[in-house]
């Protein structure tokens, strides 16, 4: 089954030549990558040419032109250029496992989309993480990190759960499985037909409202947060303003009431 992995970026190439190189270093082989770059500047596209001559493969590098935070109006524009017939998507600020992709192709299931999680990591953790460690899985070594200024806690055991224990933790979190945008993936039929992400829709569950609508067609979830692992890099946000958030509660609160299953505002517009 050939993946399109779709990842969204916006001026932080240090940040997504990580995430590119756990792309690259997966275990399952057969993907194509599609960025959604939200109207980076100039020093994105030459990363991403020096990541395709370093590493022998071929990017699909989608662009817009810097009109504020439009991730769902890119992430439409990245979908019309898969050609994979499964969709997996992460973030430009996530680092996947090198089990990531296998994750998610073992568990795809007819009718339904895989919901999945990120561990967030430090400043200094995130600084730290080099194509290396990345490659010899250092970057999700829990000791590793600790030296690097993550304070130990519960939530390690993401990184540290047996594929045995990891799917009984599936089970019983209490966490929701939602389609979360950093790690979330189905059939791209299925996404074509919600009409992909509302448009209108900016910072704050816009990525989860598709899911919503794939729940009104009758889809349903499958949690995965404690098998296919990322690591989240530190950023600041401050793209984030209030009106943005308000403003998606009232879409998502429509698509709920009303079981929307197609947005008229999305890859397609009516």
């Amino acid at each position: 089954m050939k993946l399109s992995v779709i990842f969204s970026t916006y001026n932080s190439p240090d940040w997504m030549e990580k995430t590119l190189w756990g792309l690259h270093y997966q275990t399952y082989q057969n993907f194509e990558i599609v960025i959604a770059d939200d109207g980076s500047d100039a020093e994105t596209k030459a990363r991403i040419e020096q990541f395709e001559r370093d590493s022998g493969r071929k990017i699909t590098h989608v662009w817009q032109e810097d009109d504020g935070f439009q991730k769902t109006r890119i992430l439409n524009k990245a979908l019309i250029a898969t050609t994979g017939e499964y969709i997996v998507f992460t973030d430009g600020d996530c680092v996947c496992r090198n089990d990531f992709l296998q994750v998610h192709v073992d568990n795809a299931q007819p009718g339904y989309f895989l919901s999945g999680g990120y561990f967030k990591l430090p400043m200094p953790a995130s600084e730290a993480i080099t194509r290396a460690h990345i490659e010899s899985g250092l970057a999700f070594d829990v000791d590793f990190l600790v030296d690097h200024g993550l304070k130990p806690n519960y939530k390690t055991m993401k990184l540290t759960a047996t594929p045995t224990k990891a799917k009984w933790l599936n089970r019983i979190t209490p966490t929701s499985p939602t389609w979360n945008g950093h790690n979330a993936s189905t059939f791209r039929d299925l996404i074509f037909a919600t009409n992909g992400f509302d448009e209108r829709m900016q910072y704050g569950g816009e990525d989860r409202e598709m899911g919503e609508r794939l729940f009104n067609m009758g889809i349903k979830s499958k949690q995965i947060r404690y098998s296919a692992i990322c690591v989240h890099l530190d950023h600041a946000r401050g793209y984030v303003k209030p009106e943005m958030i308000t403003k998606n509660k009232a879409i998502r609160k429509y698509t709920k009431e009303n079981k929307v299953l197609r947005t008229p505002f999305g890859i397609e517009k009516d």
